[in-house]
């Protein structure tokens, strides 16, 4: 296991299957018969963490530069989006509102200094969803996490 977050739509954990690239998601209602379902994603995951709906799991496939997004609400994967740079690493990632693509969640890189912003409202911005709409360069040659703070105007490698 890479990373496991609970649901926020069912008694379920929600966890990232590394070696497998499957996204599973455990119904622990019933403690002494779990039910697992088995989205398959992208080998090789790594890191995850919601956007700001709790909706929507995004978690790297690091050795594929890649980020899956799993929809929790109706437990399915909706996008495997190519970050455009080196090793996706977000920890948890960090979610803000952009001025021009309203709410999007954030990931740095292990490889390179890019952070890659994507877009994560298909509902009032739908053109730019699930998709990297700005390559921030950092000032370093990658990092392993990203944070910021609703009440904050950084965001922090």
């Amino acid at each position: 296991v890479a990373s496991i977050v609970a649901s926020h739509f069912a008694p379920e954990w929600v966890l990232s299957i590394k070696e497998t690239g499957q996204v599973w998601l455990v119904d622990y209602s019933d403690p002494n018969s779990p039910g697992i379902k088995m989205i398959e994603a992208e080998r090789f995951l790594h890191d995850g963490g919601w956007d700001s709906t709790k909706r929507y799991f995004l978690v790297a496939a690091n050795a594929r530069n890649k980020i899956a997004v799993i929809d929790a609400k109706e437990k399915k994967l909706v996008a495997l989006i190519d970050t455009g740079g080196i090793k996706p690493h977000p920890g948890r990632g960090a979610n803000w509102v952009d001025p021009e693509f309203g709410p999007v969640w954030a990931s740095g890189h292990i490889g390179d200094s890019v952070v890659s912003v994507i877009g994560t409202d298909p509902v009032n911005h739908p053109d730019s969803a699930w998709k990297v709409v700005r390559k921030i360069n950092a000032l370093s040659s990658g990092n392993l996490f990203i944070k910021t703070h609703p009440n904050s105007k950084w965001v922090w490698l």
